[in-house]
This record gives C-alpha cells, sequence and structure tokens, in this order.
C-alpha cells in the first residue's frame, strides 16, 4: 500500500518534467488598432491547416511589442504564426496582387515573400523551455 502514493508522487513529478513554457514576443507592431493573433502549432500537418494548433491566444495591440507566454507545452517541434488583424475583420487583409497589407510573422523569420514552409518556420521546444522574437512584416 505505501508503494502506490510513492509511485503516484513519481508519476506526477515525472509529468510535470514534461511540460515546457514557451515565450513570444511580438515585435515590430506598426498601429496600436485591432487584434494580434498568434497560433503555436505542432505539426507538418498543423502548418498546413490539417490540424488544430497546440495553443492559440490574441490580445489587443496596445505599444510596438507584445509578449505572449504559453504554459506546459509537451517539449517537441513547433512553428509560431502571428497575424495582426489591425482592423478587427478576422482576416489578414491583402491587396489587389494578394500581398499582405495587415502585420504577419513567423518564428524563425524566414526571409521569405510566402508563408514559409514548416521546416522554415519549425523549431525545438526543449524541456527547459524556449523565448522567441517573432517581427512582425
Amino acid at each position: 500500500m505505501i508503494v502506490r502514493p510513492a509511485l503516484l508522487a513519481l508519476m506526477l513529478a515525472a509529468g510535470s518534467a514534461a511540460a515546457a513554457d514557451l515565450t513570444v514576443t511580438v515585435s515590430d507592431i506598426r498601429v496600436q488598432t485591432g487584434q494580434l493573433k498568434i497560433a503555436v502549432i505542432g505539426s507538418a500537418e498543423g502548418w498546413d491547416g490539417k490540424a488544430k494548433p497546440a495553443a492559440v491566444d490574441a490580445a489587443p495591440a496596445a505599444g510596438t511589442q507584445a509578449t505572449f507566454r504559453f504554459a506546459d507545452l509537451p517539449p517537441g517541434a513547433y512553428a509560431v504564426q502571428v497575424m495582426h488583424d489591425e482592423n478587427d475583420n478576422g482576416k489578414l487583409d491583402t491587396n489587389f496582387v494578394g500581398m499582405p497589407i495587415e502585420g504577419y510573422g513567423f518564428s524563425n523569420n524566414p526571409p521569405v515573400m510566402r508563408k514559409p514552409t514548416w521546416d522554415e518556420a519549425r523549431f525545438e521546444l526543449a524541456a527547459d523551455g524556449a523565448t522567441l522574437v517573432v517581427h512582425l512584416r
């Protein structure tokens, strides 16, 4: 009977050690209107819209940067995408040729003129957590 509570305590301690925190600072916010929307995606399928994100959050734009914290994520591969919905219409607005006219950004800040691939945006979240900076374009 004494073994069971000890085993349970050991399992709980191991479970909490397997969770990581991710902090994402979004910089280069141009205007202080609308919402910043951020998604933490945990797979290539999720990156392609075929699976739900691991975590999402949103906050009003206020200042030139904002920080988001995601607690208790399993360590592993992730990618982050951010959209600044400046006019609160629920989408990333584009011009007549399809180029975004609202702020957007991705983990690793890849210098591409399209949505980056999963491999270009992915990073490893270690057990001790990670801090990223995403620069809006």
